[in-house]
């Protein structure tokens, strides 16, 4: 009878092991605010920030060392992740959303989530949203919140956010330096946002309407508690999970905890990103403690290069520079722009330790979770999305997973890159850096540049007037993306809104 028994336990033991071989994995998709491409100790050994816990996720996977956010900055580069297009295709051509901005992922459009949802995943969304909700006013009038008036009826639910886009749960903010400075839960704010609040010049934070005792630096560590809690809970269901955490930091504002202000001995920015790193440790602790983590993606990113308001000369003072080798910074065209830390692990599926130095796009990993749980994208869904499985396999792939990768900065300026050349379709950065747009630098340049990355990856010398033949050839690729609705094969699909002529000569010949 003993070892009938034992027969029995070794059958459910085999049993249990297959079921969790074939089980689709769990993903967890950290989304940094602003986190520089050398900020990672694993992508600068000469970096002087400690980030241990992210250096966990190198070790144990994948790390992609030509990985680009869609656009530059943060609304439009989220858009992109979550729908797997470009963000340009959207309502926005240019800039973010304002706060008590309107929402620019239709409620149509399949999402990450809705399709994580229909193939049975327990979906939640933790973190900055900025990607606009419905916001009912007193008035029926657009929203007003300027210390003067507020028409903002709190008490209502807000619709065309996260739950109605294929999370099933959601718990956050709109953007930690817009009001109102209050916690939402699903579709409701959480409390009375009655207080009024101003804030010093160095929190970048805009003047409005909050609950009352609202402190900016409770955020993040609010954010990390949820996270954990929502992981140890789904970890006991049946059904695999998507957790989409889209972290406030370090991002403005800058405000590290008691615990870690001071901790890198560099300055503010620099403990800021160590409180994020320490937060990413808590993550994996989690998932190793509830015996999830051989069977979760997780991925580690940012949503585009970092802001000037990590104080880079104070940083460059101790050695260190967030946009490690390139030029730029966040809003850019430039490399340092848009060019972000994306370090993947699966311990189930991919294989310790690995580089990648193929260029992949943050648009990609939707047709690469689709792929995984066995999702097939229709015409209209992740029209820019290309598969990245094969990347996890094997990191020497030698097949070139994208034809093409477009760049986009803050004021609607377009690149392209293909094999060793970008193109940029302005004279100069098209964000924050010098030549800025408008000033007497930039007009005194060429109209467009191009860079051969592989000879001048600091984006120094433009050698567009010497190489017309590959200038014409990626103008005419971009354009045919455009006008395609999609870069990847399939039937034409149609645009949103109207692009700016001005970002659009280009396309014109002139």
């Amino acid at each position: 009878m003993t070892g009938f028994i034992r027969y029995i336990s070794i059958l459910i033991l085999f049993s249990t092991s297959a079921i969790a071989q074939n089980q689709k994995p769990n993903i967890v998709f950290i989304l940094t605010d602003d986190l520089g491409y050398g900020d990672i100790a694993a992508l600068n050994e000469q970096g002087k920030i400690k980030t241990p816990n992210i250096n966990r996720i190198a070790k144990a996977g994948v790390t992609f060392t030509d990985a680009h956010s869609s656009s530059a900055v943060c609304t439009p580069s989220r858009y992109g992740i979550l729908t797997g297009r470009y963000n340009w295709r959207s309502t926005l051509k240019s800039g973010v959303l304002g706060f008590y901005g309107k929402p620019i992922i239709p409620t149509s459009r399949t999402t990450m989530a809705s399709m994580l949802r229909e193939k049975g995943y327990q979906t939640a969304c933790i973190g900055k949203w900025h990607l606009g909700l419905n916001w009912t006013t007193k008035d029926g009038q657009k929203p007003v919140d300027n210390g003067k008036a507020n028409n903002l009826d709190y008490a209502q639910k807000l619709t065309g956010g996260p739950t109605d886009l294929g999370f099933d749960y959601y718990f956050g903010v709109d953007a930690p330096n817009y009001p109102p400075y209050a916690f939402i839960q699903n579709n409701e704010i959480l409390g009375n946002p009655n207080e009024y609040y101003t804030f010093d010049k160095e929190l970048d934070s805009r003047p409005g309407t909050g609950v009352k005792d609202w402190k900016q630096v409770d955020v993040l560590p609010v954010l990390n508690k949820k996270t954990t809690d929502f992981i140890a809970e789904a970890s006991k269901n049946n059904k695999p999970f998507f957790l989409y955490l889209p972290f406030t930091g370090p991002h403005t504002p800058v405000v590290p905890t008691t615990e870690f202000l001071g901790k890198s001995g560099i300055n503010i920015y620099a403990d800021f990103v160590m409180q994020m790193d320490a937060y990413v440790g808590d993550i994996l602790d989690v998932l190793e403690k509830n015996h999830v983590s051989d069977n979760t993606i997780v991925v580690f990113t940012s949503d585009n290069g970092c802001s000037p308001h990590a104080n880079f000369p104070e940083l460059a003072e101790k050695g260190h520079d967030p946009s490690y080798i390139f030029r730029g910074t966040k809003a850019d065209i430039f490399e340092g722009g848009h060019r972000i830390p994306c370090i993947v692990q699966w311990p189930n599926g991919i294989k310790a330790g690995q580089k990648v130095a193929q260029t992949i796009s943050l648009v990609d990993f939707m047709a690469t979770f689709a792929n995984l749980t066995d999702y097939q994208l229709k015409n209209n869904e992740g029209e820019d999305s290309y598969d990245l499985t094969p990347l996890f396999k094997k990191a020497s792939y030698r097949k070139t997973i994208r034809e093409a990768t477009v760049h986009h900065s803050i004021n609607g300026s377009f690149s392209i890159r293909k094999g060793k050349w970008k193109l940029e379709l302005c004279p100069g950065s098209g964000g924050w850096s010098d030549p800025r747009p408008g000033s007497d630098a930039e007009n005194s340049l060429p109209s467009i540049q191009l860079y051969d990355l592989e000879k001048d990856i600091a984006e120094e010398n433009n050698v567009q007037a010497s190489n017309p033949k590959v200038v014409a050839e990626l103008t005419a690729l971009l354009t045919k993306y455009v006008n395609n609705g999609r870069s990847t094969p399939g039937p034409k699909q149609d645009n949103e809104g109207n692009f700016l002529p001005a970002r659009m000569e280009w396309m014109s010949g002139k």
